[in-house]
């Protein structure tokens, strides 16, 4: 199992502990004032611990080691969390819909305010410094779960100080519709959250490219070979969790012997992965001055190789 793997678990329950906490808080706010919009609150509180639970999950499948079914590891599986996160969102955004539109045709009173907005808050506060630790963690230790984790409870701080302040106008207004109506703004201000991370899954699930600073960070150490004569292409990349991948070929004098050429691209491999540290990079050796060294740049080779010999 990756060595990294229990702390990055011992944050998924940082984040189920938050969970739990929040969701008897806000529950209980939504009690005491009877407002929709703090229902709305509790109801996302539900899925934050779902999706805790989720990460939790596949962040202990993501830290086994490769295995002969799955020789590239088990990274990819922190995509399936965060894209399971991203459902959930967008189903809690549907429920909070429903009520609030519900609650929109039949208006009703409030009470309690000031002890249930009281309670509410304390929770946002816990969101927030739970949101705050697995964002750092995430971005440091490149785990999308954790970040994906981060930014619902972002979305979820955001979204408990609307409604706090909509609630608090309700009580000094009478406007009883616009309790309802701050909660169908938490819907859909969710759903492009859901909507985001479900996504950013697809993308890493698809394996696109790695974004472009990390991109430029590659260009960059391959830059100082070329000025040494060397060149590149067929230059391609995924992420599978917090795992890279990255794959080139490198064009080297054709008199250079087989272990000159082999030594220089362990150099480049070395390199890259001392600017992407989680970074697995394949290299393959092809001549300079050879025009068919260029023929197979695209991803599939051609059905009948000529002899290069």
């Amino acid at each position: 199992m990756d060595s990294a793997s229990p702390s990055l678990q011992r944050y998924a329950w940082l984040s189920i502990a938050a969970a739990v906490a929040t969701i008897l808080m806000k529950g209980t706010a939504w009690q005491l004032t009877g407002s929709v919009g703090l229902l709305s609150d509790a109801i996302e509180s539900f899925v934050n611990l779902a999706g805790a639970l989720m990460a939790l999950w596949m962040l202990t499948l993501a830290a086994l080691p490769a295995d002969d079914d799955h020789a590239h590891g088990h990274g990819k599986a922190e995509y399936f969390s965060s894209a399971f996160e991203g459902f959930l969102i967008l189903l809690a955004a549907f429920s909070i819909g429903y009520a609030a539109i519900g609650r929109l045709l039949h208006p009703q009173p409030l009470a309690a305010v000031g002890i249930g907005l009281a309670v509410s808050a304390a929770a946002s506060a816990i969101n927030l410094a739970t949101a705050r630790v697995l964002m750092h963690v995430g971005r440091r230790r490149h785990s999308i779960t954790l970040e994906a984790d981060a930014q619902h409870l972002m979305t979820d701080v955001w979204t408990s100080a609307g409604v706090i302040a909509g609630v608090a106008l309700v009580a000094v207004s009478g406007w009883l519709w616009l309790d309802p109506a701050i909660a169908l703004l938490v819907a859909a201000n969710i759903v492009w959250t859901g909507w985001q991370l479900m996504r950013r899954s697809a993308a890493g699930l698809m394996d696109a490219s790695l974004p472009a600073p990390t991109l430029a960070q590659i260009e960059a150490v391959l830059a100082g070979y070329r000025r040494q004569g060397l060149s590149f292409h067929a230059l391609r990349t995924r992420q599978a969790g917090r795992r890279i991948f990255v794959t080139l070929h490198v064009l080297v004098p054709g008199r250079w012997s087989v272990q000159q050429g082999h030594d220089w691209a362990e150099r480049i491999e070395r390199d890259i992965r001392a600017a992407l540290p989680h970074a697995h990079v394949t290299t393959h050796l092809e001549r300079l001055e050879d025009p068919l060294s260029m023929v197979d740049q695209g991803l599939d080779r051609p059905p009948e190789n000529p002899d290069r010999t």
